[in-house]
């Protein structure tokens, strides 16, 4: 077991994440791994043991997903690579999926670092996979001089279990934001309004979501899903397709619930939760006690920084919605806050 801490920021999403990412990697004892387990997908955490030249893959390799939204004009903000591109493509080469999200976060060479690693990764002995990952982490700490490790990603709610099995001294932080405000987030987002097309392809094939989905599925489906499947597909076909808020609230519920039963079961010492709003009207305190439980301490000028960075603007933007549609909403995300209600707020 690693004696480096090491906790992992769980939630929906569209929860304020990518901010405290942000804030995150500007202290100077925290390596920020931001969306680590988005990049490499449930493939990048198998069971059992990995060859270093495989474990690499793992990290190398594109994720054909992500490419297919960027060579669609689909991209999702998080995706940092084409920001600034390198000597990768998503038309040509594929983008590394460390490439696409964290590296960019850690340094503004990502391809010079991604050949830093390739080499020492890859001649890592036969080990399991998690050990693979906690090799990554005090290698990545050793380069940037970091001591603590917090991976954070969007959507992350079915990692929990997972994580808890594989890092069993890891801590786990609870991000969440209030429903309506969250969901009309995701309603707006185009990672998330793929995800609610993707929840209604399932639907129609009577199919668990994460199952593949073949040309044979394609013909079974309505246009305006069958398109989606398409490589490239019409970026329209998400960006102009009418969603109600609603079902975004719904889908909020349902993570956040998840999530709730999945850290129930994790020891309280280990779990915390962190509200956005809270960390909007109290981020000296807030963030000084994310510090303490990730196991850093909150400097003065890293508060002062992270101050800077949140945005308290964000708030309240579901009560600009038309009465209707806001009643609608604050209706699907009614189980969702009656069950944080009942959880362990001060944990």
């Amino acid at each position: 077991m690693s004696a480096r801490p090491l906790s992992f920021v769980v939630g929906t999403g569209r929860s304020g994440s990518t901010a405290l990412s942000r804030v995150l990697n500007l202290h100077r004892d925290v390596l920020s791994l931001n969306e680590l387990l988005a990049s490499v997908g449930s493939e990048g955490m198998p069971e059992g043991a990995l060859e270093g030249g495989e474990f690499w893959r793992l990290l190398a390799d594109p994720n054909p997903a992500f490419d297919r939204m960027v060579r669609s004009g689909a991209a999702i903000p998080e995706f940092l690579y084409p920001r600034r591109p390198g000597r990768f493509s998503a038309d040509t080469t594929g983008i590394p999926r460390l490439s696409l999200m964290v590296l960019p976060h850690l340094t503004d060479d990502p391809d010079g670092l991604l050949d830093e690693l390739a080499p020492l990764v890859s001649a890592w002995p036969r080990r399991p996979v998690e050990e693979q990952y906690r090799e990554l982490f005090g290698l990545l700490c050793a380069r940037f001089g970091r001591r603590a490790v917090v991976e954070r990603s969007g959507f992350s709610v079915r990692w929990v279990p997972r994580l808890r099995a594989g890092f069993p001294e890891a801590r786990f932080v609870h991000l969440y934001r209030g429903g309506p405000d969250c969901a009309l987030s995701m309603s707006r987002h185009t990672g998330f309004r793929m995800i609610s097309m993707l929840e209604e392809m399932y639907a129609l094939l009577g199919l668990e979501f994460g199952d593949e989905l073949t040309p044979e599925h394609a013909r079974e489906l309505p246009p305006d899903l069958a398109g989606l499947l398409q490589d490239p597909f019409d970026p329209r076909l998400v960006f102009d397709r009418v969603m109600p808020v609603a079902r975004f609230g719904e889908l909020w519920s349902r993570l956040v619930t998840e999530c709730l039963e999945h850290l129930a079961r994790v020891p309280q010492a280990a779990r915390m939760s962190l509200s956005y709003e809270d960390l909007l009207d109290a981020p000296g305190r807030e963030l000084s006690r994310l510090a303490g439980f990730v196991g850093v301490e909150p400097y003065e000028e890293w508060l002062e920084a992270g101050r800077s960075m949140l945005d308290a603007g964000r708030r309240g933007a579901s009560l600009r919605l038309p009465p209707d549609e806001l009643d609608a909403l604050r209706k699907a995300c009614e189980p969702g806050e009656r069950a944080l209600a009942g959880a362990w707020h001060g944990a």
